[in-house]
């Protein structure tokens, strides 16, 4: 279980220690991340900037748009630069910092400098797991990442499918309430959902449109 065969070559599954290549997550629970990004982008209006982060999500999230060419993206990873290039309309800055392969995006001081330099209308990020309402990734790096981005945004967005509930990681960048949206997929369970919108996280059920208030 901590190794799978991907396109012919062997590569490391997520853990709490450990998060997998950007390449082999973009297709894992791909159905999930589809529908939730196909909810969130109805937030997403033409003139709007957004931020993205290393999670894939964020590329399903640009997929699900209408119309990429009416939007400003800032982002840190090159799988989501690589999916606004061809639009010529749309805006696209990449901040800069160190390469890390792994993610397919860029790290460190100078990524989270350029990115709190600004500010947009949304960011959109996910999480490696959620545990007793907090948010978790495996790396500091990414982390810093994140949380430069939820203070540099008006809109703040979680992207979660199922799987990533009771899952831990080592590190905390965020509470799920600091969110203005967390969208999950459908197969998130009720009892999940109840104990959300009993402690005041806003949800939206991709899907259903159902939105679960305090």
């Amino acid at each position: 279980g901590v190794l799978t065969r991907h396109r012919g070559q062997v590569v490391a599954v997520a853990s709490g220690l450990h998060e997998a290549d950007a390449e082999f997550r973009l297709e894992q629970s791909s159905a999930e991340k589809q529908l939730v990004a196909a909810e969130a982008g109805k937030l997403v209006s033409p003139g709007s900037s957004i931020m993205l982060d290393d999670s894939t999500s964020g590329v399903w999230l640009l997929r699900s748009l209408p119309d990429i060419s009416s939007v400003t993206v800032v982002t840190n990873s090159l799988l989501v630069a690589d999916e606004v290039a061809p639009y010529r309309g749309a805006k696209l800055l990449v901040s800069g910092g160190e390469y890390q392969a792994w993610a397919h995006s860029l790290m460190g001081a100078a990524a989270v400098r350029t990115i709190r330099s600004m500010h947009a209308d949304f960011c959109f990020v996910s999480a490696s797991g959620i545990f007793e309402l907090g948010c978790y990734h495996p790396y500091q790096e990414v982390v810093e990442v994140k949380r430069a981005m939820l203070e540099s945004a008006e809109t703040r967005v979680l992207l979660l499918d199922h799987t990533k509930f009771n899952r831990r990681a080592l590190f905390k960048f965020a509470e799920l309430q600091e969110f203005d949206h967390v969208v999950v997929d459908d197969q998130a369970s009720p009892g999940m959902l109840a104990h959300l919108r009993d402690t005041g996280v806003q949800v939206t059920v991709a899907g259903t449109g159902q939105v679960d208030k305090d």
